[in-house]
């Protein structure tokens, strides 16, 4: 998913952009609100985070400009200002959501989630690796036609994978997306939880999808054996 960040204070707009990266989001970053508008009309974001108070162009001019062009992106503002005109005024030109500084990160985190979740268009029921399935709606896992039970994090775990296949994800991400939560090196929760996983998902099958990859994280991928 790719998010745009439109901040004119350097040290927010950085703490941003970079907890936003590791949490797994491609992010670009305008300091102005020309520049700002420019990227949000043109390059393609899934979302937006928007400060008010910018130079060239403030934030209402920003939403109102996006909205008036037909772009639908869900808009989370950041404002320092919490009287209700402000916040109502935001809301009526569009806005989904605000948050008012200074904010925790955890906080933008899961409302950026959220608003991604509740703008993302129709997407397959179904996720599928080799002979591996999961089925999003009915929260049901197969291998070969073999039920597999998972518990839920399993299940998160599983959809991040797969959702990612091919991709080596970072056990910094992993712990972002599926715990919710800042990697701790001293912790091997996600090493157990890709080991259970790996049991049952991998152990009795042909082939193994699941792979360490070492020094960076963990990848799902079907590789079609070597010819003979």
């Amino acid at each position: 998913m790719k998010i745009l960040i439109v901040e004119d204070e350097a040290k927010t707009g950085d703490y941003l952009r970079q907890g936003l990266s590791e949490a797994g989001f491609v992010v670009d970053l305008a300091r102005d609100g020309l520049d700002g508008l420019h990227l949000a009309l043109e390059g393609g974001h899934d979302l937006v985070v928007l400060d008010v108070m910018l130079p060239s162009l403030d934030g209402w001019g920003i939403l109102q400009t996006l909205r008036r062009s037909g772009r639908s992106m869900p808009v989370l503002f950041l404002t320092a200002r919490d009287e209700v005109e402000d916040r109502v005024r935001g809301l009526e030109l569009g806005a989904d959501d605000y948050l008012v500084k200074p904010f925790a990160f955890a906080e933008l985190l899961a409302r950026v989630r959220t608003l991604l979740r509740r703008g993302r268009s129709p997407e397959a029921e179904v996720l599928r690796a080799a002979d591996l399935e999961l089925d999003l709606l009915r929260r049901r896992v197969t291998r070969g036609g073999q039920r597999i039970d998972l518990t839920a994090k399993e299940f998160a775990l599983l959809e991040l994978l797969l959702r990612r296949q091919g991709e080596v994800l970072p056990r910094s991400l992993i712990a972002s997306q599926v715990w919710d939560m800042n990697f701790d090196s001293d912790t091997n929760v996600i090493e157990v939880a890709v080991r259970r996983l790996r049991a049952k998902v991998d152990d009795a099958f042909e082939p193994k999808l699941i792979r360490t990859v070492r020094g960076m994280g963990y990848v799902l991928e079907a590789v079609e054996p070597a010819p003979r």
